[in-house]
């Protein structure tokens, strides 16, 4: 039986873009040989297609409308217990090395130790995107389209040396019970890959976006607010995706040096591992850029267990989230499981015949939306809800692109209804969407009013820290 759990963690990396999913372009070697001494789990997603709310959901186990961390403004800060609390009390070392995202260092969030983090910008985060009844324009949406091409940037080097202090913990870890949370940003933007990982990609080669910006209204705005979409003419969106091939293949190599690391230190077959990344990167698909929409791209995230004991090359289909990495580490930690979790251990799913009936939620209430969306994804089948506008309808198989809104086809009308149910049975979205609003403003009151949060934390992406080796115990 396993004792040790080492969870890599990525930013921004879509579903998609691994060779092991088939995809025809990118390169990530260690991330395909990982799925096939493993399980690869093909219908994972975000709780939310946001950094910040999904990372508190993941750390609590929890939805975000049960966490209540709904957006970027309201981080994690402890104050619901982790999974990391949990099996830190049962006696197993929590160590975190990279992004966290959470508020403060200073905050007890379960890890006995953190190395190298990053946290919300002064412990306050996004301000501006708690304006959603009546937001202001976001200045920003060309920033995106600048910086692309080859190069390093405050990432790639943060990257690096996140890699580093992962191979010097893991050089001398623990001889009980541990496990690490390994958290990179790439291949979030910017969109600069180092150059031996962008030589491996040609902009002329790059495919086309998938699809067109549908006619909803919900979506309609965040695109508008956004406005990523029209500073990329197709040489620069040639580029942008040619530059984040090239950090998700930068991205593979660090993993490759931390598992190369595992196995040098002797307790690779003591432990199990987990990739995941917190949402995906829609790259110009349906006209959209970055994420906050529940389409495959920005929700989907890509999922690989692998570790002693389980399915070596094998695929599941059943739907995952990453609320199941909750129960997963508490069994591998031999703790009770928090009888609020919504989750369900990977180790149980990889194992067992695949199950077309589980259904997942992911939500968003964050930035440019006027309204909440809440996806229910099960089966063949996606359905997304938006309080107070028009629903979207899916099938994945016949339609895995998403290009063919069923929500008004009078043929599918029971589908829609189940969908409707099935979001039921974790919330109702009216009662949610009000709940969160009105936790919004009075956050918005709190920071000092909304014209304090228009100007005060504006940014396309948190900076990297400036330290170059911070560690701290939490107080336990």
């Amino acid at each position: 039986m396993a004792k040790n759990f080492l969870i890599l963690i990525s930013d921004e990396h879509r579903r998609d873009a691994m060779g092991c999913m088939g995809h025809p372009i990118v390169k990530t070697p260690h991330l395909d040989s990982l799925a096939a001494r493993g399980t690869l789990f093909t219908n994972a997603y975000t709780p939310s297609p946001m950094c910040v709310p999904t990372r508190a959901a993941l750390a609590t186990g929890l939805p975000v409308h049960r966490c209540g961390f709904w957006d970027s403004a309201h981080p994690y800060d402890g104050s619901i217990e982790s999974w990391m609390h949990r099996i830190r009390a049962a006696g197993t070392e929590t160590v975190s090395i990279g992004k966290l995202h959470f508020r403060s260092r200073e905050d007890d969030t379960g890890f006995s130790r953190q190395i190298l983090p990053m946290h919300v910008v002064g412990g306050v985060g996004w301000t501006i995107g708690l304006l959603r009844q009546d937001p202001p324009s976001y200045p920003l949406g060309g920033e995106l389209a600048e910086d692309v091409g080859a190069g390093e940037s405050s990432y790639t080097e943060y990257d690096s040396a996140i890699t580093d202090a992962a191979e010097a913990w893991l050089s001398d870890p623990p001889q009980h019970a541990w496990t690490a949370f390994v958290s990179l940003v790439s291949p979030h933007y910017p969109l600069t890959a180092p150059e031996e990982f962008h030589a491996l990609y040609d902009p002329a080669a790059m495919p086309p976006p998938i699809g067109a910006l549908p006619d909803h209204r919900e979506i309609g705005n965040l695109a508008a607010y956004f406005d990523y979409t029209r500073h990329f003419d197709a040489e620069r969106m040639r580029t942008a995706k040619a530059a984040y091939f090239g950090l998700t293949s930068f991205m593979d190599a660090c993993l490759g040096r931390i598992l190369a690391a595992l196995e040098a230190s002797g307790q690779a077959e003591e432990t199990v591992i987990l990739y995941v990344s917190d949402h995906g990167e829609m790259l110009g698909d349906h006209g959209l850029w970055t994420k906050q929409v529940m389409y495959e791209a920005s929700a989907g995230v890509p999922m690989i267990l692998s570790g002693p004991g389980l399915p070596q090359g094998k695929i599941c289909r059943s739907a995952a989230s990453l609320l199941d990495i909750a129960p997963t580490a508490a069994q591998i930690a031999g703790a009770a499981p928090d009888s609020a979790w919504t989750g369900q251990s990977l180790i149980d799913l990889a194992t067992a015949p695949d199950d077309p009936n589980r259904a997942i939620l992911s939500e968003y209430h964050d930035g440019g939306s006027s309204t909440g969306a809440f996806m229910i994804r099960w089966g063949d089948w996606k359905y997304v809800e938006y309080p107070g506008q028009e629903p979207q309808l899916f099938n994945l198989a016949s339609d895995p692109h998403e290009l063919h809104d069923r929500a008004a086809d009078a043929d599918v009308a029971d589908v829609l209804g189940e969908g409707a149910s099935r979001l039921r049975e974790f919330c109702d979205p009216d009662t949610v969407n009000a709940r969160c609003f009105a936790d919004q403003a009075a956050k918005i009151e709190a920071l000092g009013g909304a014209e304090a949060c228009r100007t005060g934390y504006v940014f396309n992406h948190t900076p990297a820290p400036v330290e170059q080796d911070v560690t701290e115990k939490d107080p336990a």
